[in-house]
């Protein structure tokens, strides 16, 4: 794309990798093919992914999202988010005969497996998350029993465990890096046998934006983060440019969202994007910015990224027959 004007001095740092992770683009594309091949409405419980345009977008195409399972009509096809659902939730969507689609993130379905699999040896489980988000809803409800949530470091003095030589901890995928960790060396100091998972949960694309978005703060005086008010590891970013030595990072949905007046004193704006935020935002920024003589667009690249994951083995079948047959079942009609 072309850039409009560009005043000396003035210039933007463009992170790479930002944007769509793996996971949010086959949440995405799994909603838009679910439509294209079963016809609208598809019900999504909860936000796909924590983006106001992406959400916007795919219910102009049909999709309706919807907070409870009970507000799914009897028969029809629901899909579950990016973040995962409880065990609970999948009972839910088979009393109310639905037909299901799991857009769950791989990476968020791996936690769930490791927490399935320490309850069943006793471990006593120490989620690292937010507490109310739909990540950590869905993987302590494989495991209520077992698992304690740890919201940061604050939390642990309050933790307590059945046995302290067999407690392992997890965590929420979209959390900083730096905070999990100090949350990790505070309970290691409280339960010295603490184990750890057997690889890092902290999801690659989290990471890796976290790393760029430090990487912008060394030279940037000014750092947008283009992201939604719910998503976690956008509000991340934001955070970790403050701590990396930013002395101004803002989150913005949209470039009218942003302030003229944090460009005061600015030659350089670092410009990255949260894993659920399609590069059609960047652009718009880079559009507003470079109307303001911030032109010079340097890529400032720190991983590649080449991971893909395979869409929803459901849609590979017929729904809709599946759904009907179920409500012909509770109905006696076959």
């Amino acid at each position: 794309m072309g850039y409009m004007t560009a005043s000396p001095g003035r210039r933007v740092l463009l992170a790479a990798p930002r944007g769509y992770c793996a996971g949010v683009d086959r949440a995405v594309i799994a909603v838009e093919k679910a439509l294209e091949q079963y016809g609208a409405p598809i019900y999504v419980r909860h936000e796909i992914v924590h983006n106001k345009y992406v959400v916007r977008t795919l219910e102009k195409k049909g999709a309706i999202f919807v907070e409870r399972t009970a507000e799914v009509p009897e028969g029809a096809i629901v899909m579950f988010s990016a973040h995962g659902v409880a065990p609970v939730v999948h009972d839910e969507a088979a009393a109310g005969k639905l037909a299901t689609i799991d857009a769950t993130c791989p990476l968020v379905t791996k936690v769930h497996k490791e927490a399935v699999r320490f309850a069943k040896d006793d471990f006593d489980i120490l989620l690292i998350g937010h507490e109310g988000h739909e990540e950590v809803i869905g993987t302590s409800g494989e495991a209520p029993e077992h698992i304690t949530l740890v919201d940061g470091p604050a939390d642990v003095a309050k933790v307590e465990v059945r046995d302290p030589s067999k407690v392992v901890w997890l965590s929420q995928t979209t959390l900083s890096v730096d905070e999990t960790m100090e949350t990790v060396d505070a309970l290691k100091e409280k339960f010295p046998q603490l184990i750890s998972p057997p690889s890092d949960d902290i999801c690659y694309a989290t990471q890796n934006r976290q790393i760029a978005v430090k990487k912008l703060a060394e030279d940037a005086q000014l750092v947008i983060v283009v992201g939604s008010k719910n998503s976690s590891n956008s509000i991340r970013m934001v955070e970790v440019a403050l701590d990396a030595g930013a002395p101004a990072a803002h989150l913005v949905d949209f470039a009218s969202e942003i302030d003229e007046a944090w460009l005061d004193g600015v030659s350089t704006v670092g410009l990255t994007s949260g894993a659920s935020v399609p590069d059609v935002l960047v652009d718009e920024v880079l559009e507003w910015l470079s109307a303001r003589g911030y032109g010079d667009v340097e890529t400032v690249k720190t991983a590649d990224e080449s991971i893909t994951f395979s869409l929803p083995k459901e849609l590979r079948r017929d729904l809709r027959a599946e759904a009907a047959a179920l409500v012909a079942e509770r109905t006696g009609e076959r």
